[in-house]
């Protein structure tokens, strides 16, 4: 019990410090643009990322939860794993790099659990608890098919969106900036398409939302404040009312002078920074959930006949068997609390980085690239894929970049920002090795 709740104490340490090392995220381009001052921006950044808690589910902490089969491990893979990617986090929010949080943890956790099945079982093939033959490999769940056509889920997916993510981005902020720069034109045909993209949000947002019957634990007594207070339809709101305001803003946008659009952009960042900071809360703070629902759910199984206390009563949903996740309300709690706890310690050398170093940012670039990145991060946080939010701004920032001309993104700044993506899992999984192995001598 004691190496458990060591985890959980680290686990949430880890979740603190992805909050400064990420909080340049949400928060670099309202400081470079100078909308708010540092100190607000954290304030503001913070907040949001635990109002998240009210609008998330679990979809990515059972994801991250599932990286390694909990059955074949035990509490010291995890700790290795925690270990190094609090080391990685902080060794590159040292040297200033705006490397991946999600990944170091998803990396550090598989690493671990590969140098446990090669301690336990060798290179060699071995007989599993199911009869079946099994290879040390196999310890990580690589690749599952999605159930029904779905989304298929495994570290393979995660490590195909260090390349996606920011693609989205990318191809997210360019269609943002340039539907806007259009808007800013007295012309009807911006203005057709905005009313047009309008309507096709209302109905595609309409056919999303799930009814009060549909719910399984509804909120309140009232229906209808069931339906809206709902974490799968609150995000579904938020994406038809980021769209919505923006196109709003298009179509008054020809009919402003500069000082009133520079006025009104600003003021849109605000919004565009704390949708941001909400998708960045639900889906940083869901892998250490994810973390600390697979260190319970190992000690169960290496445990037999243990009883748990309500406040660790946690049970990790299983879609073959039927069976219904289970987290204790606290575990959210404490995760929201430490990433925007972390937020409001900032992380001012990555802040540098992404708000000047990669492209000068204005208030109407910070404006597309924070809708853009919050958009991403909700379609992905719907597929339960544990993105970096770290890659997804970067590409937004960069696609906002590319609108004015190539030139005007810093490319060497951003070849040297993927070396440091590329390199995070597989160095955060030999960090992890090494930590498992020299954590074996003693426990």
């Amino acid at each position: 019990m004691t190496l458990l709740i060591t985890i959980i104490v680290l686990a949430l340490i880890f979740d603190y410090i992805n909050g400064f090392h990420d909080a340049a995220n949400a928060i670099a381009t309202v400081v470079a643009t100078k909308v708010l001052t540092p100190f607000q921006a954290v304030v503001w950044a913070a907040f949001f990322n635990f109002l998240a808690y009210w609008v998330f589910g679990f979809g990515v902490a059972d994801t991250v939860a599932k990286t390694a089969h909990t059955m074949e491990i035990n509490l010291v893979v995890i700790l290795a794993g925690v270990i190094a990617a609090i080391c990685w986090n902080l060794l590159t929010w040292w040297l200033g790099i705006p490397s991946s949080s999600s990944h170091t943890l998803i990396g550090g956790f598989a690493g671990a659990a590969v140098a446990h099945a090669i301690a336990v079982h060798g290179f060699s093939a071995y007989i599993g608890e199911d009869g079946a033959t099994h290879y040390w490999y196999e310890i990580v769940s690589w690749y599952k098919a999605g159930k029904d056509g779905g989304m298929p889920s495994g570290v393979i997916i995660i490590i195909a969106f260090i390349v996606l993510a920011p693609l989205l981005g990318v191809f997210a902020s360019y269609l943002i900036s340039i539907w806007l720069l259009n808007a800013s034109r007295k012309v009807i045909g911006p203005k057709i398409f905005t009313v047009a993209l309008m309507i096709a949000t209302i109905w595609f947002v309409s056919a999303q939302m799930v009814s009060f019957d549909a719910i399984e634990k509804p909120r309140f007594e009232s229906h209808f404040w069931s339906v809206i207070f709902d974490s799968h339809n609150i995000k579904w709101f938020l994406v038809a009312f980021i769209i919505l305001t923006v196109s709003l803003f298009c179509l008054i946008f020809s009919s402003l002078n500069l000082h009133q659009a520079e006025g009104a952009l600003k003021k849109m960042q605000l919004l565009s920074s704390a949708a941001f900071s909400l998708g960045h809360g639900g889906n940083d703070s869901q892998k250490v959930m994810g973390i600390i629902a697979a260190a319970v759910a190992v000690y169960i199984n290496t445990n037999p006949g243990v009883h748990m206390d309500s406040w660790l009563d946690v049970v990790l949903p299983n879609e073959d068997l039927g069976v219904k996740g289970v987290m204790p309300g606290w575990i959210p709690l404490a995760c929201y609390t430490a990433i925007a706890a972390g937020t409001l310690s900032g992380g001012w050398k990555i802040v540098k980085t992404m708000g000047s170093k990669i492209t000068k940012v204005t208030s109407f670039e910070g404006v597309a690239a924070e809708t853009a990145g919050a958009l991403t991060l909700y379609f992905t946080e719907h597929l339960k894929i544990p993105v970096s939010t770290t890659h997804t701004i970067t590409g937004s920032i960069i696609g906002v970049g590319l609108t004015k001309r190539v030139s005007a993104v810093r490319w060497g700044v951003t070849v040297s920002l993927i070396w440091a993506w590329v390199l995070t899992i597989p160095i955060s999984a030999l960090l992890a090795a090494i930590c498992y192995y020299a954590l074996s001598l003693f426990l």
